[in-house]
């Protein structure tokens, strides 16, 4: 039996799960607010210009660089995380990306010392992609190592319930903030009091964290002496194959919450006419809801077929934008909000799994590093170029039409990669983590494609 679902260890697990839940919700609130103001903000206070949309763009530019420096903060802090301890990881990149968000909110405007302000952006902005890019294997790691491993999938979906979680914050604070200020306060300083609330959170995010002990996984290969000496060439040289298959799967979640989280701000106001409350409502009504969700989705994909589950996700999420688009074309916003829902629901039924998801591709002694460098790589192909894609695409075009092309082939891309990946094993042991060479247990049947081997 795991240590931990029994006696004080069900307390252990309970704990675990509510700091990898809320450190994580509290990291994705500073990211969060930040995409946030990229879609709303940004272009007039550090890139003015005479083109709304060039403004616009340049704006979700620095949202890009976010994720392409998340890996770098995997390969970082993923490595340190098999070697050293999960727990000291998480603690660093909370505190990381809480002074590059409270850096933000104090940094001055355009107008105020000009070129350098896009600058110090996009590098504080780079440090958040960092921070973000380290924590999210840990996360998962924290709360289900502690966990049985049939229960993988809930107790793995803490982490996944985290950027929902932040997004609902983040988006909540803005809100008010909209209601309560004009026009021209938001934008002149009261975008900046959300970046600025961000130390306070991190203060409580830190005290959860220290609390904790490490996980008995890390403990078991410490005292068996099994920590990988080299995690980031064995993951590559060991498991190509499941960390190509983590990679792919994250695609389509990736672009999907980009378009109903991100982008739909853009397109809500500019396209449809309707107001930045109005539209920051909706995104917030169905972050609301993928917070229950997705702790549902991932405790579903314990009972049932996790990758079969994640696939049928995927398939929807390709074909949710052809309805969508004509369903708001004509600016009701009651159905928008019952698009960005149904958007954010389907998201929910991939994302809850994922994380297990993920975590089972990899043997328990390089999970931190194959975790997050699968979801950092992901995050570069996925979220990292989706507004930038949907700007240019509805730009060029203006047509909706190339916008679900788009998400419907990353679908496809997403199918793809959970057809070259594994299920779990429930017969796994989490603390067994002699072989670097081999992912953990035998492989089961899948309903979606015959299994890959054990050795990648």
């Amino acid at each position: 039996m795991n240590k931990s679902t029994s006696g004080d260890g069900g307390s252990a697990v309970r704990r675990a799960f509510f700091a990898s839940l809320t450190g994580t919700a509290l990291e994705w609130y500073d990211f969060a607010i930040y995409s946030v103001a990229a879609a709303l903000v940004f272009g007039d206070v550090f890139f003015p210009s005479e083109d709304p949309a060039t403004g616009t763009l340049l704006a979700f530019s620095t949202y890009a660089v976010g994720y392409v420096s998340r890996p770098l903060g995997g390969f970082v802090f993923g490595r340190l995380g098999d070697k050293i301890g999960r727990k000291k990881v998480l603690i660093a990149t909370l505190v990381l990306i809480g002074v590059a968000t409270l850096l933000i909110g104090l940094l001055p405007g355009y107008a105020t010392i000009g070129v350098a302000a896009p600058i110090a952006l996009v590098i504080l902005r780079f440090a958040q992609g960092v921070g973000v890019g380290g924590e999210w294997g840990g996360a998962v790691l924290l709360s289900s190592e502690f966990g049985d491993p049939r229960k993988r999938g809930f107790y793995a979906s803490a982490a996944q319930i985290g950027p929902p979680a932040g997004n609902l914050m983040a988006n909540g604070v803005l809100a008010a903030l909209g209601a309560l200020l004009s026009e021209d306060q938001f934008v002149s300083w009261g975008w900046r009091v959300a970046f600025l609330l961000s130390g306070v959170l991190v203060v409580f995010g830190l005290w959860i964290r220290t609390k904790l002990e490490e996980t008995p996984v890390f403990k078991a290969m410490e005292a068996e002496q099994t920590r990988p000496t080299a995690p980031i060439r064995e993951v590559f040289t060991t498991h190509p194959r499941a960390l190509a298959a983590a990679i792919l799967s994250r695609v389509a979640p990736d672009v999907l919450y980009a378009l109903f989280t991100v982008f739909v701000l853009t397109y809500a106001t500019g396209e449809l006419d309707m107001s930045r409350g109005s539209a920051l409502a909706a995104v917030l009504i169905g972050s609301s809801f993928q917070v229950f969700l997705i702790p549902l989705a991932g405790a579903l994909s314990d009972r049932v077929n996790r990758r079969l589950l994640y696939g049928l996700s995927a398939l929807a999420a390709g074909v949710w934008p052809f309805v969508f688009f004509p369903l708001t074309d004509g600016g009701s916003w009651p159905l928008l909000t019952l698009g960005v829902v149904v958007a954010l629901g389907i998201h929910s039924f991939m994302y809850g799994p994922q994380a297990a998801f993920i975590a089972e591709q990899f043997s328990p002694r390089l999970r931190y590093t194959g975790s997050s460098l699968a979801y950092t790589l992901a995050g570069v192909i996925g979220g990292a170029v989706a507004p930038l894609v949907f700007t240019a695409l509805l730009d060029a075009y203006d047509s909706w039409v190339p916008l679900a092309l788009y998400v419907a082939l990353t679908a496809v891309v997403t199918v793809t990669g959970l057809c070259l990946g594994r299920d779990g094993d429930d017969s796994e042991s989490d603390s067994d983590s002699d072989s670097g060479d081999t992912v953990e247990g035998a492989p089961a049947k899948s309903s979606l494609e015959a299994p890959a081997t054990t050795t990648n």
